[in-house]
């Protein structure tokens, strides 16, 4: 690869002349120039976060064919591929593993692509320029380890032919089966399931709560408020909890990605806000990322984060619903684990031993509760 040239960008705001080549971003609006450069202009993902931007230019005769969102971290939050036990083992052996370089989208775990290529390149070249870029930069750079999160499993596959570690994760998501309404969806699902979620559903009736999906123009400056406060609330409820994202980051996108953002809204009889979820769409899938409520109402989460959602997909014949990782509860609400993918480098060789030995035994796991081997 002697023709092929390697940068590190401080800031996607640079970038911003080479997005509309790639490919990715119109299918998955997380790799948007919209999405990132608001994350960075808000100051949400910035070096004082512990998100210090240092994004991978790939180029061939001074031509830029592929770009890698990724960051300079000095800490393992918010990445939802969870690293810290490898961290705690680094240090045991007196291995310094902060700083590390991270190729994702921050506080985002959705699967997407993440080498993103300029139409009509070598997807393979640009691969592995990538793949070899992830195992050097490390000892370059000072760093004790490069880890790219949530690619598709094809893209994980074609970094790890050069020789990446690959590890498997599992979130539940829900598949659109073609179906015609609610109740053929609800019809795939044994009598007990079906009789609790469609309990679950009336007692939204029974609250005297209905709800709503705002979009495009109803997205107003006030809903960025409400967005926020609720968003805040959740956070703040729970000791591990992190406000990763200011009220700033949700009014840009707000403004700028109308045509991406979807907000569901639990209104009373009053017409007051009582709780509501901030979604993503993209082409090919709705993701559900963040929610709150201003009181408790049985089984409210579910019906706007869940019920409301995957209603919404069987409409409009969106074929995945992602609403965000953990939550085991969500397999008696009809989502299906689902493997997700990550690859990584470890600069010290003995690390790299420990982690490759634990990775494939977790994945020997993974793939074996779920029956399944990708």
């Amino acid at each position: 690869m002697a023709d092929v040239e390697l940068r590190l960008a401080p800031t996607i705001a640079e970038l911003e002349g080479l997005f509309p080549e790639l490919e990715g971003p119109e299918d998955n609006p997380f790799v948007s120039f919209r999405w990132l450069s608001a994350l960075e202009r808000t100051g949400c993902a910035s070096a004082k976060r512990g998100w210090m931007p240092q994004h991978l230019v790939v180029s061939t005769a001074g031509r830029p064919i592929a770009l890698v969102p990724a960051y300079v971290k000095g800490n393992s939050e918010g990445e939802f591929v969870f690293d810290w036990g490898w961290a705690s083992a680094a240090e045991r052996a007196g291995i310094t593993y902060y700083p590390k370089l991270l190729a994702a989208v921050p506080f985002t775990p959705a699967t997407g692509p993440r080498v993103l290529l300029r139409r009509g390149e070598d997807r393979s070249l640009a691969t592995a320029a990538v793949a070899a870029a992830l195992r050097q930069l490390p000892g370059t750079l000072g760093l004790s380890s490069a880890h790219l999160l949530f690619p598709s499993r094809e893209e994980a596959e074609a970094l790890a032919e050069h020789g990446l570690l690959h590890r498997v994760g599992v979130q539940f998501q829900w598949h659109n089966q073609g179906f015609g309404c609610f109740e053929d969806f609800l019809a795939t699902m044994p009598t007990k399931k079906r009789t609790q979620i469609r309990r679950e559903r009336k007692e939204l009736g029974k609250s005297g709560l209905t709800l709503e999906t705002l979009r495009e123009e109803q997205l107003t400056p006030a809903i960025a408020d409400d967005v926020f406060e609720l968003y805040a609330a959740t956070v703040d409820k729970f000791f591990y909890g992190r406000r990763y994202l200011n009220r700033a980051f949700f009014e840009e996108v707000l403004g700028t990605m109308k045509d991406n953002i979807e907000v569901v809204v639990a209104r009373d009889a009053a017409g007051e806000l009582v709780a509501g979820a901030f979604n993503v769409r993209g082409r090919q899938a709705l993701y559900g990322r963040y929610w709150g409520a201003r009181r408790d109402v049985p089984f409210l989460h579910f019906n706007v984060c869940y019920y409301h959602p995957v209603a919404e997909c069987i409409e409009r014949a969106i074929p995945r619903f992602e609403p965000g990782a953990g939550g085991e509860h969500k397999l008696a609400r009809g989502f299906v684990p689902t493997l997700t993918h990550s690859v990584h480098h470890l600069e010290d060789a003995r690390l790299r031993r420990a982690v490759s030995d634990f990775v494939a035994r977790e994945r020997a796991a993974i793939e074996g509760e779920l029956g399944c081997a990708e």
